[in-house]
């Protein structure tokens, strides 16, 4: 380009934009698609990639051509760019969403010459009208964001993408510019393939992103978790990711319950709503969306303090891409990810019943996601190498694995086994057979290879899986070994791996983590006994004070509060009734009944002793969505038969007792005296309510089975006790 030329290219981003200057590979780009040349561009998100087709197409004669795959993704660059231009109609989109007046409008400012970015969804694109409408019009160039949607090796493949370079054909030839934010080096060439583009120019940004700091979590308490995140960053803007669209609801919801500024966002809800939704978000009226990844496709929220996904996404790529929209403003972002193994494995059912290959894609992909998830090695190292990219540095400072390493050992020795094993079985197998070479695994598909006689067999059964998985990631990281995407993952020992293994030199490893796998849909109070108490000395006070108010009541202690609710207490410090409320098996009516002297004696501790409470950990639960609680409540009280009630909610008689307990523990009364007189001998219930009342130590139906004696069954104890617990402790 001539001074000239540049003086303008510099001139049209001050007056269009406001810049002053470009940032990153932004320059190089633009002023190859001026020069009318195939473009490719891999730059992450919050890197500027809709200027690099916005101001050439403001340049140059005719209209650019951008394909992009969300609507609402159109609509607010659409109106993002009207806002640049003193033109309204310099920017239109033309899809589903638009009436026929609408559409007429459109297709006069084109044809008038006035619009310079002509937005379409590949859908659009196709129709026989749009490419005959299109063949009348000077074309710029073509624009495709978010490319990666055309590969099969891409997290968000649409098929309707690879339809593209036919339809270009057929409408007319014009240069391309390709646009992702996340690509594997295998991704980015099936891209290039697809578009017929291989022989464009490349501009490929680093996808270190210096500002976010990686974590991944148990899942074991992820909503206790993220409520106390975001109660401690009030006021900061988060996106919460969830796999499925009714997790989307029930956790809103439940944020909502806890006073949270929160909304839903997914494809199940209406256009309309969602949009909403979204404009409530970028206008800062609610500081959270909770959304499936059809949201934030392009969305350009520059603020957003933090990204949770609450389950580990299908790709590392869709992780990367969804993390990026945090910390755009180049402020920080806090990136907290909630791991359970058993989210991969419901994965991995939803892929039974598609094509093979796809399915050897998808579990690849997963496969990725459960190292980097299970890794200790640095979170930006794993990643960056990922997408075909090197981090030098031993400890990024910004990730939970560099942050709090876990104790290093010497793994030379270790690694040159893994890489001789690899040399004597051939470049035919994945990452899981070498591994269970390695532990002397002995299943149908080792004996198929005869290699249940190989030498090898089991030289590694000194260590297990986990120790063998993280030294196969080290060898991949270390570049000693390759694994041919092509074929599904197969690993093979490379020139570099051969090397080491004549010439060894240290490397220091890390053990895998091993998270807690009870996933939080399924985390249950603990038992009796087996809480985990935080605070022993307060502990052993509330059980003074059980034992006193108990005395004042004439009640057993265990009817007062049992011990798993004390512990609870010792380890969140409630000091008002409401904060008493969410502890372990107290409800409102236990909590009016007895808390008062025990929030009084907390506060009082808590004050002495000056403790920091987790405050935030007080988490309300929204009605349980089957509605079983409030339908029992209900049936009783219009003292309807048990059976009637479990046959009403398919329940077994014993499911329905375990719901009553439970309904009664948490401090509801209920009145099931009648059901209880009709099915047990007045004497015999007569026995059962004075045992608890003035012989029992704890409410344990082992003990009273041993007391009472044959001639009482479980059922007949259970209903009893039910009965002596609503009526002396609720």
């Amino acid at each position: 380009m001539s001074d000239k030329e540049v003086s303008k290219l510099y001139h049209c981003l001050k007056e269009y934009f406001g810049f002053d200057n470009f940032k990153g590979n932004q320059e190089a780009v633009i002023r190859n698609v001026l020069d009318g040349n195939d473009t490719f561009v891999l730059m992450p998100t919050g890197g500027g990639k809709s200027l690099c087709y916005q101001l050439p197409a403001l340049m140059m004669d005719g209209v650019a051509i951008v394909i992009s795959p969300l609507i609402a993704l159109m609509k607010n660059q659409v109106d993002a760019m009207r806002t640049f231009s003193m033109v309204d109609g310099v920017a239109h989109f033309l899809n589903s969403s638009l009436n026929k007046a609408a559409v007429t409008k459109v297709k006069e400012d084109v044809l008038a010459g006035k619009t310079k970015l002509l937005y379409f969804a590949p859908e659009s694109l196709t129709k026989e009208d749009n490419v005959n409408f299109l063949r009348k019009i000077k074309i710029s160039f073509y624009a495709i964001d978010e490319a990666h949607c055309i590969s099969e090796w891409g997290h968000d493949f649409r098929p309707e993408y690879r339809r593209i370079r036919p339809i270009i054909n057929e409408i007319g030839q014009a240069p391309l510019i390709a646009l992702t934010a996340t690509a594997t080096p295998k991704v980015q060439m099936d891209i290039q393939k697809n578009l017929g583009m291989l022989d464009a120019s490349v501009f490929k940004s680093s996808f270190n992103r210096p500002n976010l700091f990686y974590e991944i979590r148990s899942k074991a308490n992820a909503t206790k978790d993220i409520i106390r995140y975001i109660k401690n960053h009030e006021g900061q803007s988060g996106i919460i990711y969830c796999l499925s669209r009714k997790k989307v609801e029930e956790l809103a919801e439940l944020l909502a319950a806890n006073n949270i500024k929160v909304a839903p966002y997914h494809a199940g809800m209406d256009a309309a709503t969602r949009a909403g939704n979204q404009d409530k978000f970028l206008h800062e009226q609610v500081d959270v969306i909770v959304a499936t990844i059809a949201f934030g496709m392009g969305i350009d929220k520059p603020d957003v303090r933090y990204v949770i996904h609450y389950d580990i996404p299908k790709s590392l790529e869709g992780y990367y891409q969804e993390t990026g929209r945090a910390g755009r403003d180049g402020g920080g972002g806090q990136c907290i990810a909630f791991y359970s193994y058993k989210d991969i494995q419901k994965l991995e059912k939803f892929m039974q019943g598609k094509p093979l290959a796809e399915q050897e894609i998808g579990k690849l992909l997963l496969q990725e996601t459960v190292s980097y998830a299970e890794s200790s090695v640095c979170r930006r190292k794993t990643l960056l190498h990922y997408f075909g990219e090197e981090f030098p540095e031993e400890n990024c400072g910004c990730c939970d694995n560099c942050v709090n390493p876990k104790p290093r050992f010497e793994g030379r020795d270790h690694l040159r086994l893994l890489l001789r094993v690899l040399q004597a079985i051939g470049d035919k197998f994945k990452a899981d057979y070498l591994v269970n070479m390695l532990v002397g695994r002995n299943n149908a598909l080792i004996k198929s290879y005869n290699h249940h006689k190989s030498e090898w067999f089991g030289i590694g059964d000194d260590h297990n899986d986990r120790f063998w998985g993280a030294v196969v990631r080290q060898a991949l990281i270390l570049g000693l070994v390759d694994r041919n995407i092509e074929n599904y993952g197969l690993l093979s020992i490379n020139e570099a791996g051969e090397e080491y293994i004549e010439n060894p030199y240290s490397v220091m490893m890390t053990a895998d983590h091993e998270y807690d796998d009870t996933d939080d849909d399924e985390s249950v109070s603990p038992p009796a006994g087996k809480g985990g108490v935080a605070d022993e000395e307060l502990f052993a006070m509330l059980k003074d004070l059980r034992k006193k108010v108990a005395r004042q009541m004439e009640l057993p202690p265990f009817v007062v509060f049992q011990d798993p609710s004390l512990e609870d207490m010792s380890i969140q410090y409630p000091v008002t009734l409401e904060e008493m409320q969410n502890i372990t098996g107290v409800g409102v009516g236990k909590a009016k009944k007895f808390g008062k002297p025990f929030v009084e004696l907390i506060k009082k501790y808590v004050d002495e002793k000056d403790i920091v409470r987790p405050q935030d950990m007080v988490v309300k639960s929204v009605v349980n969505k089957s509605g079983n609680k409030v339908f029992i409540i209900q049936s009783i009280d219009r003292q309807m038969d048990f059976e009637d009630i479990a046959k009403a909610r398919d329940m077994d008689f014993e499911e329905l007792l375990g719901e009553i307990e439970a309904i009664i523990h948490s401090g509801t009364k209920l009145n099931i005296g009648y059901y209880v007189n009709e099915v047990i001998d007045e004497e015999k219930a007569e026995e059962i309510y004075l045992y608890f009342k003035e012989d029992a130590e704890s409410d344990s139906l082992e003990e009273a089975v041993k007391e009472l004696g044959p001639d009482f069954t479980e059922e007949e104890i259970r209903l009893v006790r039910a009965r002596f617990m609503s009526e002396m402790g609720n």
